[in-house]
């Protein structure tokens, strides 16, 4: 059974990591990995700092959680992301056989969970997560919109 008393809280940390993000002027995603309560991995987007288009915050959290475990293979573990995972990131989860999503706010154009398409839970792959939308969504979405606000004011 989820939590959702859990779930805020590990979004906060998520949260935390997008804004980290915002304060290097990198788009302000953040996401942790869980497993058994434990945050195994965090990270924010690094895509300009690191001139890397696959620097988003889900995969270099996932890369980290992945060092911590010694594999690749996340069953148990659920990645809390403060922004709906994009196409690339959906993939990752997939292939990682991700054990659940819980994200923050909608990405109307790129969002792969739901939004443009949804890939995660798309019965024609063999793995499909259950998801978690909506968690702190007004605060997900307030970062995301004063960042861009700030971009469109330069």
């Amino acid at each position: 059974m989820q939590n959702l008393h859990l779930d805020e809280t590990f979004m906060r940390q998520a949260l935390a990591q997008a804004e980290q993000a915002c304060r290097h002027d990198e788009v302000p995603v953040g996401a942790v990995v869980v497993l058994d309560n434990q945050v195994i991995g965090r990270s924010h987007n690094l895509t300009r700092r690191l001139q890397d288009v696959s620097a988003h915050a889900e995969f270099l959290a996932m890369r980290q959680a992945a060092g911590w475990l010694g594999h690749w293979y996340f069953d148990k573990c659920t990645l809390y992301v403060t922004v709906e995972p994009c196409v690339m990131c959906a993939g990752a989860l997939i292939l990682g056989r991700m054990g659940r999503l819980v994200y923050g706010t909608a990405e109307p154009k790129f969002g792969a969970c739901g939004s443009v398409c949804n890939l995660v839970e798309n019965r024609r792959f063999n793995h499909r997560l259950p998801v978690t939308r909506g968690v702190l969504e007004e605060e997900c979405a307030a970062l995301m919109q004063k960042f861009f606000s700030r971009l469109r004011d330069k």
